[in-house]
């Protein structure tokens, strides 16, 4: 077997591809790709459709990403074209997407061969947003015990409903149950129904669990765990769990208020219900907005003063090393108290008797430009490559896919295959994550061994 010479072209493009590879973080956006391109492979075979024939390519590839990317926006009626084949293959997409390619994958090797080597740890790191590597094993355990109790309660709670208040046979009541659990706790947003939850917006048993099990699947891992080891002492909390927790109340309450004020005498959605009906479904509505993809209102038909608001949630999203997407609410709410500390002068961000570092400040900072730059790039796309969408139809679309929301005001399905790819890049890169891949993409990252002299540029 021959050796490339150190200068030829086999030898400097194997040394790019183990340049490559060399950090972990790398390979979460590779693995996720390979997933969505297996589905989408899986999906355009003709057991999967209901006609029995093939696929279109981006159809397939549209409804893998959404599902990989647990996203749940559809171009095509989800109970009607896809056949049980096909939605088992939606259902595991999502549960493979919302674990995470990676922490999925080494879960199954640790049940398997129960031990992790030092290389398998640093890859969950790089996907689950943990810093320490002494309790991988711990913390992957935890995660697919939560996610296992989790999606099991609320399957067994929407089961007995379903028997009992609409006449489902058992069989057919543990399928749904199920395939909305796995959406829910996932922040999927699939439905087998034409109207996704609007025809059970009144029924609490049905859209509760799925809302609380949206709302805990956004918070994210770590935040979900330090919370509830330490409930009785929130002051000890990271500031990172401080954050995600309280701003997660701070987003649910305003937004309930605000979405149960504009539309309470809308005729098409609260207006014919009574108070307890409207409160309700203002709830729920308002847990599934930032990243669930379930609605109980008809997008459709909401107020247009509620547009504005449903796209600065989406956008905000749920918890970091969550099942959510968006920029985070612990970006959001540190860039907030950035803003905050330099209007009143302060030389630190400082939140709960703790300094925010500075790193993390830059970090939220880019992660923001960047997520606003890519809406506002794909916004743009999307008019100049569609007619008839309105730039405000067009910027709920993309900010939906982008953080990996799906709701949606019928535009998708409508979309040429040029509008679709650029809502599948959106939904890709939602899921990724905008610093990750921009960690992936940077190959020449390197430790400084030195310091410019300071500067300090006119600013505003």
């Amino acid at each position: 077997m021959g050796v490339s010479a150190p200068g030829s072209r086999v030898g400097h493009e194997d040394w790019l591809v183990r340049r490559f590879f060399r950090h972990p973080v790398r390979i979460v956006p590779i693995g996720f790709l390979v997933a969505i391109l297996l589905g989408t492979g899986a999906l355009m075979l003709p057991p999967a459709t209901e006609e029995h024939r093939y696929t279109p390519f981006v159809t397939a590839l549209f409804t893998a990403t959404s599902a990989i990317s647990v996203t749940g926006m559809v171009v095509v009626d989800t109970p009607a074209y896809w056949t049980p084949f096909g939605l088992v293959m939606i259902t595991v997409l999502t549960q493979v997407g919302g674990l995470g390619i990676l922490t999925g994958g080494t879960l199954v090797i640790l049940v398997v061969a129960r031990q992790l080597g030092l290389r398998t740890r640093l890859l969950v790191q790089a996907e689950t947003a943990e810093f320490g590597i002494g309790d991988v094993r711990r913390l992957l355990l935890r995660i697919g015990l939560t996610m296992l109790v989790c999606e099991a309660v609320i399957t067994t709670i929407l089961t007995i409903r379903f028997v009992v208040s609409y006449g489902y046979s058992p069989g057919r009541a543990l399928w749904h149950g199920f395939f909305h659990a796995v959406q829910a706790f996932n922040n999927g947003g699939f439905s087998l129904y034409p109207d996704n939850l609007v025809g059970f917006a009144h029924d609490g048993w049905v859209t509760l669990p799925l809302a609380f099990g949206s709302i805990i699947g956004a918070l994210g891992f770590p935040a979900l765990f330090e919370a509830t080891r330490s409930w009785r002492r929130p002051g000890r909390w990271t500031i990172s769990t401080k954050l995600t927790v309280w701003g997660s109340l701070v987003l649910l309450a305003g937004a309930f208020v605000v979405l149960l004020a504009v539309e309470w005498g809308n005729p098409r959605t609260l207006g014919p219900v009574g108070w307890e009906g409207k409160a309700l479904a203002a709830f729920t509505q308002d847990a599934f907005i930032r990243t669930g993809g379930f609605n109980t209102l008809d997008i459709t038909t909401l107020e247009e003063a509620s547009y504005p608001l449903l796209i600065a949630l989406m956008f905000i999203g749920g918890g970091s090393a969550s099942t959510a997407g968006g920029i985070k609410v612990a970006t959001f709410f540190l860039l907030a108290f950035a803003i905050w500390a330099e209007l009143r002068g302060e030389p630190d961000v400082t939140i709960g008797h703790r300094r925010a570092a500075t790193a993390s400040q830059r970090q939220a900072i880019t992660v923001a430009l960047l997520s606003v730059a890519l809406v506002v790039a794909g916004t743009v796309t999307l008019i100049l490559l569609t007619e008839g969408v309105g730039y405000d139809r067009a910027l709920f679309e993309v900010t939906s896919a982008f953080s990996t929301t799906g709701l949606s005001t019928g535009v998708a399905p409508t979309l040429p295959p040029a509008g679709q790819l650029t809502l599948i890049v959106l939904m890709y890169i939602g899921r990724v994550g905008t610093l990750t891949l921009g960690s992936a993409i940077a190959l020449n990252t390197r430790r400084r061994l030195y310091r410019y002299p300071e500067e300090q540029p006119i600013v505003g």
